[in-house]
């Protein structure tokens, strides 16, 4: 049994995180999550505060276990979704694409743990002044928005620069993932690609099977230009944006291109111009199957690689 400190952070029996994907991670999937183990995560997304309260309350329908909310910073509805939070007393917020610093006071009076999505060492280390529980440290391998540096590299530079626990995250789909995280110092790790393919994962058939058919250089970086790269599955919209950018095409051109896509994508199912936001590891993922195997393949994978190195 693998035990770290973020089993006793969270109130959880295994150090898995359920990436909060935006359109992704809605309540049925991180209640799936939660109720077998791990930590589910409700993406937020651009949604409102209403639908946010909704996916709270549907989770708790189907687990007593702690789940949490992934908050994006730079959605319009993010004061109304942290006093949803508050209100609600979500034991475990994530943030992305921003500084959660001016909530955390409320979100720590009601012992909510905030726990920052972060791509480099200086941010990890200003959040850590603000006063966050923990850090997920997230490589470019991964899915939707990425930084600059691989998890490899990264993750072992944040646990030396931060006195607080860093969950890896990039690239990780399995227990060879989760026992080199360890390895690099990690409490644990954060998953994403892998769960869009869980049976309680609600995103469009279309997508799952783009995903069971991807190989390992299936995923492209588009955007780069704007400031905003994003990695996804290439269809004809990473094709169409990568023409755009070589002909430096304006950013304002390039932004209308990618609004209400990834939507299309993972609700509709348009796999050609829909942006499917998918990791590296998309090429390792096989079956589609409930999100309690995935965590107890990736525990009993994670088992095996210790006893072949004698560890105990």
């Amino acid at each position: 049994m693998i035990k770290t400190e973020l089993c006793e952070l969270l109130g959880i029996e295994y150090p898995i995180m359920q990436g909060g994907m935006a359109w992704v991670s809605t309540a049925k999937l991180a209640a799936a999550v939660s109720e077998s183990g791990g930590l589910g995560l409700i993406g937020s997304g651009h949604n409102d505060a209403q639908w946010v309260r909704e996916q709270i309350k549907k989770a708790r329908e189907i687990t007593s276990k702690p789940f949490g909310v992934n908050v994006m910073m730079m959605s319009p509805h993010v004061d109304q979704v942290m006093q949803v939070i508050l209100e609600e007393r979500v034991p475990v917020i994530t943030t992305g694409a921003g500084n959660p610093a001016k909530f955390i006071p409320q979100l720590k009076e009601i012992g909510t743990k905030v726990i920052p999505v972060v791509p480099s060492v200086a941010l990890a280390q200003r959040l850590e002044k603000a006063g966050v529980d923990a850090i997920v440290a997230e490589g470019m391998e991964s899915g939707g928005h990425i930084g600059e540096l691989t998890t490899m590299a990264m993750v072992p530079q944040i646990v030396n620069g931060v006195n607080i626990p860093v969950i890896a995250a990039g690239g990780i789909a399995d227990g060879r993932g989760l026992v080199a995280a360890l390895a690099l110092g990690a409490v644990g790790v954060q998953i994403g690609t892998r769960f869009m393919c869980a049976e309680e994962c609600e995103i469009h058939n279309n997508i799952k099977q783009m995903i069971l058919k991807a190989k390992d250089r299936d995923t492209s970086v588009s955007g780069r230009s704007t400031g905003h790269p994003i990695r996804a599955l290439k269809n004809k919209l990473t094709k169409h944006y990568e023409e755009l950018e070589k002909k430096c095409a304006p950013i304002e051109e390039l932004e209308r291109l990618g609004i209400g896509r990834l939507r299309a994508a993972m609700i509709e199912g348009d796999s050609e111009t829909g942006t499917v936001a998918c990791g590296q590891i998309a090429g390792m993922v096989k079956e589609i199957k409930p999100a309690k195997e995935i965590i107890d393949e990736i525990m009993e994978g994670a088992n095996v690689v210790l006893r072949n190195l004698g560890v105990g």
